[in-house]
């Protein structure tokens, strides 16, 4: 029998301080780094499979209506602080400029169940600035709705400790989890990388796709998430356009 001390979470332990930054305007037109939403969208196994169906249809009806059920964690979307501690700031409390600005895209590949580590980010460019968004084209949105979608890479926790230490405000990644994939989980696993990330106000984007013509560049991002009051996450259109 383990004796192992309980996991305590840690708390909610503020923002994490962003320096002042002279605007920067990105260029040309726009990418849509956004899954399209279906029933069958690759989830997590932990989550039920989502309701999408009309209620209200012409021309039998004056009008066309579409009511929807699912969890705000499928598909493109934005992990608030509140997902992993209870008190910290729920998606309807997040400042809106936590969820745009100037962002750096890096390609890293790792392959299945690969492990990204702080010296993955040291090599990598062009190098981040403090306050900037960081997102990581894997390479693994092209496997979405597969079996191998979830036999994806994963941030080290030193990783994500090198990423509060730069001061990133938002990391986002193309598959369902910086942490673990689910099937790989021991028993007690206690989602590291989201504990670390969301207790200092840095946000997790999920599921993102189309980054490739856009790596190892520097964008203007947006992800333009529904502020539902009270929630831990919410679906996202996340965008991004080459910086000046």
């Amino acid at each position: 029998m383990c004796d192992c001390p309980e996991h305590i979470r840690p708390g909610w332990k503020g923002w994490i301080p962003l320096p002042a930054r002279k605007p920067e305007q990105g260029r040309g037109a726009w990418t849509d780094l956004t899954h399209v939403i279906t029933e069958d969208l690759s989830r997590s196994p932990a989550f039920p499979k989502p309701v999408i169906r009309q209620i209200v249809k012409m021309p039998k009806d004056n009008a066309n209506v579409t009511e929807f059920q699912m969890v705000c964690h499928h598909g493109t979307h934005v992990d608030a602080p509140r997902h992993f501690l209870n008190d910290a700031p729920s998606f309807d409390e997040i400042p809106l400029d936590r969820l745009y600005g100037p962002a750096v895209i890096w390609r890293i590949e790792k392959g299945p169940f690969g492990l990204i580590t702080p010296e993955d980010f040291e090599a990598a460019s062009p190098k981040l600035q403090p306050g900037d968004m960081l997102l990581l084209d894997t390479g693994w949105a092209q496997h979405i709705n597969t079996e191998i979608y979830e036999d994806h890479a994963s941030l080290t926790p030193e990783a994500a400790e090198w990423l509060v230490a730069h001061q990133i405000k938002l990391l986002g990644i193309d598959c369902s989890t910086p942490d673990l994939t689910s099937h790989k989980r021991p028993k007690g696993f206690t989602w590291p990388v989201h504990e670390i990330l969301l207790s200092q106000g840095v946000l997790i984007a999920e599921h993102l796709t189309n980054l490739r013509p856009l790596a190892n560049q520097r964008v203007e991002a947006m992800f333009l998430g529904i502020p539902i009051a009270g929630s831990d996450g919410a679906q996202a259109r996340v965008i991004a356009r080459p910086l000046i």
